[in-house]
């Protein structure tokens, strides 16, 4: 759609209306432009677009990876994709991603709680439709500024910059991009799984991750006493959020199955086998079982048969059943491909360190399977990424053969390590991480599962150091204020960011030379100006 035919569109409406004279045509193409998406779905079926498309192209090209940032509340999503238009022009392959942990910590009526799914499930879905007020309300007031400009190069008989202007708003690109959306373990069975999905996509979801572990047991996935759930208890949960999709009408919404095997060593469930070499059956298998003299068979005992041969699996006193140690990489391998064939189109594969090897390892062997398979991948702040990569390349020097005397592997946190080779190698495979990954590892997603949550509490943290300290005001002004202007901040006018000039603009429609307006010569929003 376009400035013009937008205008010609109101204008044939509001001449077939008696009455109607009052209504300008202009103003109400500008309104309708300013909120393309009338409804969640309407976002959900414009980004599974997107991301199906960027999903094609990453199979052509692994140079062409995404990446997203967890934003725990709409401003500070807002904030990011302005931040992103303004630095690099476009937000094609930049996501948002909404964390569980995060809506947990930061977004519950009982207060600060653990990523276990305590927290009110319908927080999720309120939080994914107030990022979408937000973005859109970013869209409104961008080309709020791009219509006063227009009006402006009018007023001045301007022709080439009302030329440029018309054709920028012709194609503007709107703030509203895929939101990656986390349903943790689905808060239930799966028909909870379904209704909560179709939450999610009714407020604009294209994109729902779900787990594998069990729903009332669920932890964060960087914890210990992880449970899993057999694979056919995890599929009917897939299938119940592709179901919501299809009924929802968003026929191409995206499934991300996350795999919490590699540090969950335990189930909660012996899974019902049909026929040896099932799916039950090859979950089975990896349970840590003893064999059993059917003579020394205790009152209580649960047994199962594997080849013929009686063992009694390894339980706890929680009734839970240990898996034999050292097969979290095999169950996560047959997590992912049984998800890939039942429904889902990415994976989550969690670990316990940024290792490209060996996430590069289980791709591999998922891709004998199935060709085309790729990974959304937490680049999460619970790694100590300094530690874990200096000792990466400590390991790799000294397999290499190379003098490592200098430095103690235990202790290369140290900032005595800052400015040393190996520190300065390890900065650099941090750097390319993404990238790296992305071509040796199938990552198409790259994501940080909490940082706003660590950068809020840091500039909290530097900000209350210096106001209450001896610089006060100067603390704020200093570090603040002064680095918005200089930096153009957009929300250094936090009036206009707020919406103040839309309201004007609409109080201008309604009343015209009547309207009381707030952005006149006394405004202090004028100061920020030069």
């Amino acid at each position: 759609m376009t400035y013009h035919s937008e205008i010609a569109k109101a204008d044939d409406l509001i001449g077939g209306h008696t009455g109607w004279d009052g209504i300008a045509p202009e103003s109400v193409a500008r309104m309708r432009l300013q909120n393309r998406f009338n409804t969640g779905l309407d976002i959900a079926r414009y980004t599974a677009r997107i991301m199906r498309a960027d999903m094609a192209a990453y199979d052509a090209d692994p140079a062409a990876y995404t990446q997203s940032l967890g934003c725990w509340h709409g401003f500070i999503g807002q904030q990011k994709m302005i931040s992103i238009k303004k630095h690099f022009g476009s937000t094609k392959g930049r996501y948002l991603y909404l964390s569980g942990w995060m809506v947990a910590a930061l977004r519950s009526e009982f207060g600060p709680l653990p990523d276990q799914s305590m927290h009110e499930k319908t927080s999720v879905p309120a939080l994914i439709e107030e990022l979408y007020t937000f973005l859109k309300q970013a869209d409104a007031r961008e080309l709020g500024m791009l219509f006063r400009d227009l009006d402006a190069a009018k007023a001045a008989k301007d022709a080439v910059n009302t030329h440029r202007l018309l054709h920028k708003i012709d194609d503007y690109e709107t703030h509203v991009v895929p939101i990656i959306a986390d349903i943790d373990a689905g808060f239930g069975n799966a028909e909870a799984t379904y209704l909560l999905a179709r939450k999610f996509i009714e407020a604009g979801a294209c994109c729902i991750q779900i787990e594998n572990q069990v729903s009332d047991e669920k932890q964060c996935g960087h914890q210990d006493g992880k449970v899993t759930v057999p694979h056919e208890d995890f599929l009917a949960k897939i299938r119940a959020v592709r179901y919501a999709f299809l009924e929802l009408g968003v026929d191409d919404g995206i499934i991300v199955a996350r795999t919490d095997s590699l540090g969950a060593g335990l189930t909660k469930q012996i899974a019902y086998v049909r026929e040896a070499g099932d799916i039950a059956d090859q979950y089975n298998s990896f349970l840590d079982c003893d064999p059993v003299d059917p003579a020394t068979i205790g009152h209580g005992d649960v047994l199962i048969t594997r080849d013929g041969q009686l063992l009694r699996p390894k339980r706890l006193p929680s009734n839970l059943y240990q898996f034999r140690p050292g097969t979290g990489e095999d169950r996560c391998v047959l997590d992912c491909i049984t998800a890939l064939q039942n429904g889902a189109d990415l994976l989550w594969i969690e670990t316990e360190k940024p290792h490209i090897g060996q996430i590069g390892g289980m791709v591999s062997r998922i891709r004998e399977v199935i060709p085309n398979a790729k990974l959304v991948y937490n680049n999460s702040p619970s790694f100590n990424w300094t530690l874990n990569f200096r000792q990466q390349v400590y390991d790799a020097w000294a397999q290499e053969g190379r003098d490592v005397t200098a430095y103690d592997r235990a202790r290369l946190m140290s900032i005595d390590y800052d400015d040393t080779e190996l520190g300065r190698e390890a900065d650099e495979r941090i750097r390319t991480f993404q990238r790296d990954a992305a071509r040796e590892a199938g990552i198409f997603h790259h994501l940080i599962t909490l940082p706003t949550y660590h950068t809020a509490a840091l500039s909290t943290d530097n900000l209350a150091k210096r106001y209450f300290g001896e610089e006060g005001m100067l603390g704020y002004v200093k570090q603040v204020q002064r680095e918005e202007i200089r930096q153009g901040i957009a929300c250094v006018k936090h009036q206009n960011m707020a919406g103040s000039d839309i309201g004007d603009d609409h109080k201008d429609y309604f009343a015209g030379e009547a309207a009381l307006k707030a952005g006149g010569a006394h405004n202090t929003m004028n100061q920020f100006a030069a």
